[in-house]
């Protein structure tokens, strides 16, 4: 009878335990999920604003030697990611591409000027910040005009704001419903071990004594959750990539290595202070009262 007893309160322990890392797993994976949307917007957002670019139109009889410095002093520049010189026999070959037709053949001259087309890096993208490289690129003489669409500029900038506020108010509520549903896990797995903390109490154990292994398995379930939710992201990524190849491209292996970290600090962090208070509140607990919490 007490052998059968025995097996009946492993089975309970075992599947205890495996629910507890189960309900982590769950949740640090939603909370991955979470993150690898918000690293795979960033690549994103970054990617556009890198493409947004300008023209810098330069006078029809500017020197190759004055175009040469001033692009140079560009590529100095940390704002600026790319330069590209454009000669008026290029533009003319692009222009009758997609027009078409050849213009200079109708005119009987080539009216477009030289130009060297700039990118920007994705921090450097501000309508203010353009504003400022454009009054600087017009105090040289052989810059005719700077060229660039400013509503899309400031049409870009303003909707990523938008949407890294709403993806900065989603993580910071996820995390607290993360946070939740780990703590009430563990909480309710302490529970059903509060009449064996109370003994243990009532025997003389200090309470660090009775805490360590309580805390050091809350740990390890966070740990193992931690783990087995990298997993499951990582398939999850490789599914996604597999269904549009385009998303290896935003794939940096940096970023989703301190993802991960992330993920494994987080699963013992939580775990950590869940188990830590959990066991607290029930060495606090009178004996009489054990049974109504």
């Amino acid at each position: 009878m007490a052998r059968q007893e025995d097996i009946i309160v492993g089975k309970r322990l075992k599947n205890s335990y495996i629910s507890t890392v189960v309900s982590i797993t769950l949740v640090l994976y939603v909370l991955g999920l979470l993150g690898l949307i918000v690293l795979h917007a960033k690549m994103i957002s970054d990617h556009i604003q890198e493409n947004i670019g300008f023209s810098v139109i330069l006078t029809d009889n500017a020197r190759q030697a004055d175009i040469n410095l001033l692009q140079n002093s560009l590529d100095t520049k940390p704002a600026i990611k790319s330069t590209n010189f454009v000669s008026k026999d290029e533009a003319a070959e692009e222009l009758i591409d997609e027009l078409g037709e050849d213009f200079i053949e109708f005119l009987g001259y080539n009216p477009l000027f030289p130009s060297i087309d700039v990118r920007l890096r994705a921090g450097y993208t501000h309508p203010d910040t353009v504003a400022v490289f454009e009054n600087q690129l017009m105090e040289n003489r052989i810059v005719k005009e700077v060229y660039y669409q400013r509503s899309l500029v400031h049409l870009i900038n303003e909707n990523i704001k938008r949407i890294g506020a709403v993806l900065l108010l989603f993580s910071v509520l996820l995390t607290i419903i993360a946070f939740a549903l780990i703590n009430n896990t563990i909480r309710l797995s302490v529970f059903s071990k509060r009449f064996l903390i109370k003994s243990m109490q009532l025997v003389g154990a200090t309470q660090s004594f009775i805490r360590k292994p309580f805390v050091i398995k809350g740990v390890i379930q966070g740990i193992i959750g931690a783990m087995i939710a990298i997993g499951l992201l990582i398939f999850t990524l490789y599914t996604a990539q597999k269904q549009i190849p385009e998303l290896q491209a935003f794939q940096d292996i940096n970023l989703l290595f301190m993802l991960f970290v992330i993920v494994v600090f987080l699963g013992i962090i939580i775990s950590w202070i869940s188990t830590f208070f959990a066991v607290r509140k029930y060495l606090k607990i009178k004996t009489d009262n054990l049974y109504f919490y």
